[in-house]
């Protein structure tokens, strides 16, 4: 095997200049053979690959749709990071549930069925200052995932959520996976904050909306991240939580400026207009997700085919391509 990919590499090479990148595309028997040599190749032999899953309220069921193309293409995925809806999505993922259970939990899901939202509390989060408990949320994980902790799932995981009154981004790694989850995805201004280990913590959107620094910390080398940002200037705010969600999400916006140039490859569902409460337009947002990485699924085993190129063959150099034209 190694031959093999030892005399494409050098193919490659006698194409153009050495320190070129290579068009893959041009050559299509090239790339599948490539292909098929880094999606079987273990760590080591291609980079330590980290999936990144962005913050995004309800727009984030669209990274089910992302999982499922990537899944289906045999496209490796070691690590797994998420933030806020991600996080949900990813402890799922590397928690081993099946993607068609994954789809039929995004069909029928609701904000209100992860968290404390009846007409009752939303008079009282609205009139009397009370926050609302995003306990159920945590009832919800912890009951799909059997309890897990982060060293049962299948795949390393890591969550980001952030305290209240430092400011800080928390990163979770090891524990009760449905506390972290829950943690990172507490709306702040809506949940009551959960008090873990003497910090409250909320949201980790807010401090880390696209979680690459997270999935590095679990050994990613080679990132790919679903972003499901808003599109803040698409339409008015109309309440106090619509309001809110826009202040959360032009933070993120921010925020996710300087992160996407961290993350190696990105896929973007056009999921912007998709609001917090809009359960009615789910299906699209994971069909947005399926569509959006079919698209960029090549271009996303090109960047990973070139990332992998000096571990594919450590032994190929300039002087042995040229020693092979």
């Amino acid at each position: 095997m190694r031959r093999a990919v030892a005399l494409a590499l050098a193919l490659l090479a006698a194409a153009g200049p050495v320190l070129a990148a290579p068009d893959l595309s041009a050559d299509g028997l090239l790339r599948d053979h490539l292909w098929r040599e880094v999606r079987r190749a273990p760590v080591g032999r291609r980079p330590r690959v980290g999936l990144v899953l962005s913050a995004g309220s309800l727009r984030g069921v669209a990274h089910v749709g992302v999982i499922r193309v990537l899944e289906n293409a045999g496209f490796p995925i070691d690590v797994v990071a998420g933030t806020s809806m991600g996080s949900v999505v990813g402890s799922f993922y590397a928690g081993g549930i099946p993607l068609e259970r994954m789809w039929k939990i995004a069909i029928n899901l609701r904000m209100d069925s992860g968290a404390n939202l009846s007409v009752r509390s939303l008079i009282f989060l609205i009139l009397f200052d009370r926050l609302l408990s995003s306990e159920n949320a945590e009832k919800m994980i912890r009951l799909t995932l059997h309890g897990m902790t982060f060293d049962r799932l299948l795949k390393p995981f890591a969550c980001v959520s952030m305290d209240i009154y430092t400011g800080e981004a928390i990163i979770f790694r090891d524990g009760d996976v449905a506390t972290a989850v829950r943690a990172s995805m507490n709306l702040p201004g809506i949940f009551q904050p959960l008090e873990y280990r003497h910090r409250f913590l909320v949201d980790g959107g807010v401090v880390d909306y696209i979680p690459v620094d997270a999935a590095r910390l679990l050994g990613a080398q080679w990132t790919l991240a679903s972003v499901t940002e808003t599109d803040f200037t698409a339409a008015r705010p109309k309440s106090v939580l619509d309001a809110l969600e826009q202040v959360i999400d032009i933070r993120g916006a921010y925020l996710s400026r300087e992160q996407r140039r961290q993350a190696n490859f990105l896929i973007e569902p056009p999921v912007g207009g998709i609001g917090m409460f809009d359960s009615q337009r789910i299906p699209e947002a994971l069909d947005k997700g399926v569509i959006a990485a079919a698209k960029r699924l090549p271009a996303a085993e090109e960047s990973l085919i070139l990332a992998s190129i000096p571990l594919l063959a450590p032994g190929w150099s300039a002087e042995s391509a040229g020693a092979a034209r």
